[in-house]
């Protein structure tokens, strides 16, 4: 019997040691799914939101897409968003729902899970849109979708939604 248990036991260690070295290959730059809920995704005033659209020395681009999960253009165009996050490693997106907060639960984690988005998600919850319209872009309506793109020293806004070609040329010609 303890011949059996040190049997069992010597191939429980072997089973764990190759299970646990196990490498998964992903396709470069892929980012793998993870499971959106409400603790994820974070609920701002326009105060706490604005230092994220500041201009930083970072190399990175940064792309802010304003948009909705009513809103039919900025649902067709998300996946660019996402495909082209993941194929420029100097690229970070976020996705700035405008849902209303009460929402978050409801709608917005469970599109992002049937989606399976991997950019980052914050939901912009400032009724003083008269305030921090303007101050994202000076010419933005308030119509979405809309995007910002800001590297280094320069920032673009675009109202407009964008078919995959247009949007990775933006992106390309932003990160020259």
């Amino acid at each position: 019997m303890f011949k059996t248990f040190k049997i069992a036991l010597f191939l429980s260690i072997i089973f764990i040691a190759f299970t646990s070295c196990k490498e998964e290959k992903k396709k470069n730059n892929e980012i793998e799914f993870s499971t959106w809920t409400e603790e994820r995704i974070p609920i701002m005033d326009y105060d706490e939101f604005k230092p994220m659209i500041q201009v930083s020395g970072d190399k990175k681009l940064h792309v802010f897409n304003f948009w909705a999960t009513w809103c039919k253009p900025c649902v067709e165009e998300l996946p660019y968003f996402e495909e082209l996050n993941q194929k420029y490693d100097e690229v970070e997106v976020t996705l700035v729902s405008l849902d209303f907060p009460n929402k978050l639960s409801s709608q917005v984690v469970p599109f992002a899970n049937k989606h399976q988005l991997v950019s980052n998600i914050v939901l912009l919850d400032d009724t003083r849109s008269h305030f921090w319209i303007p101050d994202v872009d000076e010419n933005w309506s308030g119509a979405i979708p809309a995007t910002l793109m800001f590297s280094k020293n320069e920032k673009v806004f675009f109202e407009k939604a964008f078919t995959f070609e247009e949007l990775e040329q933006e992106i390309v010609k932003q990160l020259k």
